[in-house]
C-alpha cells in the first residue's frame, strides 16, 4: 500500500493523519465474519502496531517541552492529562519511560519502534538498565541491553524482571556477584526503612491488615502460613516500647518481623516433613565474609549478612555448599539455639548485652559471638540475647562490635 501524503505536510503529522484515516476507514467494520487464522494473525499484528504507537507517542513526548512551557503547566505530562481527561500516573509514566529511552543506546527504542518488544516488556528493561551501576562500562551496559531486548522475544514482563535482576551474570560475571550483594544489602536496609503495620477496624465486625515487611519476613510468613493451608500430617494493639521506633505503624510492622522470628515452629503443623523449614543456599567463604548472596528455595536471594544474622534465631537452615557445590553442613533446629537455652539466657542476660540498651529479653534473639560460620559453638558461653536492633548491628559490615568486661557489647561504626 502506498501512502500519499499531503504537499508541505511535515512527515510525522502526515502520518498521523493517515493513521486517523485509516481507523475512520474501518470504524464499523465488524471482525467476526474474518476466518480464524485471520483474527489471530490480525490480533498479533496488532499488537506490534500499539507498540509501534507508543513509541511513535513517546518520541513525541520526549520532544514538546514547549508545549507545556507555552500554557505554565507543570510538564508536558500533566498537560496531556489534561487535554485527554487521563488520570496523571499513565502519561508520567510513559514521559519517564520516553526520558529513558532518549538517555539509553538506541536499541531498546529501535526494538519498540519495530514491535519486537512491547511497552510493558520496555519499561521492565529500562527498569533494569536504570538499577545498573553508574561507573559501569559502556560496553557492558550496551551488552545488557541488546540481551535482555532479545530476551523478551520469548520472556513475558515478569520473566523478564527477573532475569534484569540477574542481567549481569551475562553481560559481566566477574562483578555480577560483588554488584548483586551490594543491591541486595541496599534494599533489605530499604526494606527495614519502609517495614510498617496497620490494623483498621472497618465497623462491621472485621478489620483490615495492610502492611510492608521485608521479603525475608514475608518469606518466613508465608513459610509458617503454608504449614496450615497445606498440612500432611497430623488484634491486640502493640503498646510502644524502647524495642521499636518511628510511627506506630513502623512499631507494629517492626513487631511482626519480631514475631515471626522468634515463634516456635514446633508448635506449628507439620506438611512434607518439616512444618516451616527456611533453606539457604550459600557458598562457605561467602557466608564467612559476609560476601555474595544466598538462594531461598522460591529462587528469592538474600544477601550474605541477613542470611548470618537470620541463622541465629534456629529458624532458617544454611545449606552451606564447598567449592564444588557439594553440600558441607546442612544445619539442624536443634543445633541452634534450642528452648532450653533461650531460658538460661534470659535467666542470665534478663536484657539485650548492648552497651546501655534494656530492652527485656523476652523481646530479644539469641546471637552467636563468634559466628557459626567462623566455629563458634551453639553453647551458652557463645551467646548472648540482642534486641532485634542491635542483632542487625552485629551483622553489619559497617559497625565494629567489641565485648567489654562485664560481657555487654559495644557498637561503633567503621571509620
Amino acid at each position: 500500500m502506498t501512502i500519499a501524503f499531503a504537499p508541505n505536510t511535515p512527515v510525522l503529522l502526515a502520518c498521523v493523519e493517515v493513521l486517523e484515516e485509516a481507523l475512520d476507514a474501518v470504524a464499523e467494520s465488524d471482525p467476526i465474519f474474518l476466518a480464524t487464522d485471520e483474527k489471530a494473525d490480525a490480533l498479533r499484528r496488532l499488537a506490534k502496531v500499539d507498540a509501534r504507537l507508543a513509541e511513535l507517542r513517546m518520541r513525541f513526548l520526549v520532544a514538546s517541552g514547549d508545549v507545556d512551557d507555552a500554557v505554565g503547566a507543570r510538564d508536558v505530562a500533566a498537560w496531556l492529562a489534561a487535554e485527554t481527561r487521563q488520570d496523571l500516573p499513565a502519561p508520567r509514566g510513559e514521559q519517564q519511560l520516553a526520558v529513558a529511552l532518549d538517555r539509553e543506546d538506541d536499541v531498546l527504542r529501535r526494538a519498540l519502534r519495530d514491535g519486537h518488544v512491547n511497552l510493558a516488556q520496555a519499561r521492565v528493561i529500562a527498569t533494569a538498565l536504570d538499577d545498573l551501576p553508574d561507573d559501569l562500562d559502556p560496553a557492558i551496559r550496551q551488552l545488557a541491553e541488546k540481551t535482555l531486548v532479545a530476551e523478551a522475544e520469548h520472556l513475558t514482563p515478569h520473566q523478564l524482571r527477573i532475569a534484569g535482576r540477574r542481567i549481569l551474570d551475562v553481560a559481566a560475571p566477574g562483578i555480577a556477584e560483588a554488584e548483586e550483594a551490594r543491591r541486595l544489602a541496599a534494599q533489605e536496609a530499604h526494606a527495614r526503612a519502609r517495614t510498617k503495620l496497620s490494623l483498621k477496624r472497618l465497623g462491621d465486625g472485621t478489620t483490615r491488615l495492610a502492611g510492608v515487611i521485608p521479603d525475608a519476613a514475608a518469606h518466613r510468613l508465608e513459610t509458617y502460613l503454608q504449614a496450615y493451608t497445606n498440612p500432611r500430617v497430623g488484634g491486640a494493639r502493640v503498646e510502644p516500647t524502647d524495642a521499636f521506633t518511628g510511627s506506630y505503624p513502623r512499631r507494629l510492622g517492626q513487631a511482626f518481623c519480631q514475631l515471626l522470628e522468634t515463634m516456635d515452629p514446633s508448635r506449628l503443623p507439620v506438611h512434607g516433613g518439616d512444618a516451616t523449614t527456611v533453606i539457604v543456599t550459600i557458598g562457605l567463604e561467602q557466608l564467612q565474609h559476609d560476601l555474595g548472596v544466598g538462594s531461598l528455595l522460591d529462587g528469592d536471594r538474600l544477601s550474605a549478612g541477613e542470611i548470618r544474622r537470620l541463622a541465629c534465631t534456629g529458624t532458617i537452615i544454611p545449606a552451606v555448599l564447598g567449592a564444588r557445590s557439594e553440600v558441607l553442613d546442612l544445619g539442624r533446629g536443634q543445633r541452634l539455639f534450642g528452648r532450653a537455652q533461650r531460658k538460661a539466657l534470659l535467666l542470665r542476660d534478663t536484657t539485650c548485652r548492648a552497651e546501655g540498651c534494656t530492652i527485656p529479653g523476652r523481646w530479644c534473639e539469641a546471637h552467636h559471638w563468634l559466628a557459626w560460620t567462623h566455629g563458634g559453638r551453639t553453647d551458652l558461653a557463645n551467646a548472648g540475647l540482642l534486641c532485634s536492633h542491635h542483632h542487625h548491628r552485629a551483622h553489619d559490615p559497617g559497625y565494629l562490635s567489641s565485648r567489654l568486661p562485664n560481657g555487654d557489647v559495644r557498637f561503633s561504626r567503621r571509620r
